[in-house]
């Protein structure tokens, strides 16, 4: 697997972790989670910018935003309790099948 997407996605794994120490953190009222939140979204930013060093701006964007958006809503379900709608569902349904064509099918996308 090419760099660029190892770094892509550890920078979408600590986005996840920086999110999800953000709901535990009460409104950075607790330190140890408000500590991880800082270092995960500065990790991920990092990570992130390692790999632009390859890919479009827009490309990692996408694919770190997404899967950002389902991993936090499937943490939200199993670690919160949150509850998503059908509607919620079929739109992150959507990302993840956007996500695909961006890999697959996009000339812009470096493989």
């Amino acid at each position: 697997m090419p760099a660029h997407y190892i770094y892509l996605f550890f920078a979408i794994l600590t986005e996840t972790i920086g999110t999800t120490a953000l709901q535990a953190s009460a409104q950075f009222t607790r330190l140890w989670p408000s500590i991880i939140v800082v270092i995960g979204y500065s990790a991920s930013f990092w990570l992130m910018a390692l790999a632009l060093k390859t890919m479009q701006v827009g490309i990692v964007y996408a694919i770190w935003s997404g899967l950002g958006i389902v991993f936090i809503a499937a943490i939200g379900f199993f670690v919160f309790g949150q509850r998503l709608d059908v509607p919620a569902l079929i739109g992150m349904a959507l990302i993840l099948i956007g996500i695909l064509v961006i890999h697959l099918f996009s000339s812009t996308a470096t493989h």
